[in-house]
């Protein structure tokens, strides 16, 4: 397979969020847009085959998900991960975000603590909150050799405090792949303090050359017991907008709780071409995420090498996984506002601004590139003729 990576699809009045509505997020329809966390690639063409397949059948009626689906997910996370499940442990779940925010509810009482790890995926903020419970922070911390590290310490010490846990494996946005080491000493403590762990692994097939992701729930019995793992095909392949996604849990009363607010809200039923496109995903896409991955790390390469040798007051925190990049502009001396409406309005960018995902993200900006790198050319020039003019 030689997918053309390259590739340029114009998705401009296609009802796309990230290229549709820049005029309601930044104010601008002139800029690049690299910030929603959804590529520029099409959609694999065995995903869309089996999409055309099944719309070829012409009646699109209630449908259910049959065997093949719990299986090609079986199959996958053992010959991605090393991660042997089973039938019984998966649940579907319509999207990840409405996924967390059930668990929230199904899993902890109003004025519970809830603790998560910023700078993070903004969507867990809100997940606790809006719905009456308490946030604690465990912010990462970033070393002098430019890699974010766990506090274990206050680690613990919020665990004390907390209900459950949410953790965001691989990390988005800093692109940590969490060690094995990291993980259990994680686990192991969210199982001394009887803490549930909620483990959003989305980004767990996007990881990078010479890294390894290791689902938390696959490390011991005990820890199993504690997590509740949220996975879907949707940032892999690219098919965010089809809503499917599931969770898995050796835990037979998390997996009840979790099942009980589905069913009550009548979310159990997905739609037809989400189902479709998982299983089409999971059973023919290894070696084009191979191929993916590769073109990627292709990418965040040509943007750390540009950076050094032509902009190095910008620093690239070096991701492990994911296509998004956690850039450090501090060295700038732009307060926030002021490094937002620089680049927008010079560098016609338009990236996410740190501070959305909470504490620590202050002076950052999170930029996209899973997208050819044609454009990531532009957009690293776009940069450097924005910052030579200041």
């Amino acid at each position: 397979m030689a997918h053309n990576f390259d590739q340029i699809i114009d998705r401009k009045n296609t009802n796309s969020i990230k290229h549709d509505i820049t005029q309601q997020v930044f104010g601008a329809t002139d800029i690049l847009p690299m910030w929603v966390a959804d590529m520029d690639f099409a959609t694999p063409p065995f995903i869309v085959d089996a999409l055309k397949k099944r719309l070829d059948h012409q009646v699109l009626g209630y449908s259910i998900r049959p065997d093949s689906f719990n299986q090609s997910i079986i199959d996958w996370m053992d010959k991605k991960h090393g991660w042997k499940i089973e039938k019984e442990w998966i649940r579907f779940t319509p999207g990840i975000v409405p996924a967390i925010n059930l668990s929230v509810i199904a899993f902890s009482n109003p004025a519970d603590k809830i603790l998560i790890q910023p700078p993070v995926y903004h969507p867990f903020f809100p997940a606790v909150t809006d719905h009456g419970r308490e946030l604690l922070f465990n912010e990462l911390q970033l070393n002098n050799a430019g890699n974010y590290e766990i506090d274990f310490v206050d680690l613990e010490n919020k665990l004390k405090d907390s209900t459950l846990f949410i953790l965001c494996n691989p990390h988005n946005p800093v692109g940590r792949v969490w060690t094995l080491d990291e993980l259990t000493r994680i686990g192991n403590l969210c199982v001394k303090h009887d803490v549930i762990i909620l483990s959003d692994e989305i980004h767990s097939d996007l990881i990078l050359p010479d890294y390894k992701h290791i689902p938390i729930a696959s490390i011991s019995e005990k820890i199993a017991q504690k997590t509740i793992t949220y996975l879907a095909p949707s940032k892999t392949f690219n098919i965010a907008g089809l809503g499917t996604s599931i969770v898995v849990s050796k835990n037979k009363n998390l997996l009840g709780s979790l099942q009980k607010q589905i069913d009550i809200l009548h979310l159990g039923m997905g739609n037809i071409f989400g189902g479709v496109a998982l299983e089409a995903a999971y059973t023919h896409g290894a070696e084009w995420v191979d191929e993916l991955n590769k073109y990627i790390a292709e990418n965040i390469k040509y943007v750390n090498d540009f950076l050094f040798e032509n902009l190095p007051q910008i620093k690239l925190i070096k991701p492990e996984a994911t296509y998004l990049l956690w850039l450090d502009f501090k060295e700038l001396g732009m307060d926030e506002t002021a490094l937002n409406k620089f680049l927008i309005e010079k560098a016609k960018l338009g990236f996410n601004k740190g501070s959305m995902f909470g504490a620590g993200g202050e002076g950052f900006q999170r930029m996209n590139v899973g997208c050819p790198k044609s454009i990531v050319v532009r957009a690293m020039d776009q940069l450097y003729t924005a910052i030579s003019k200041i």
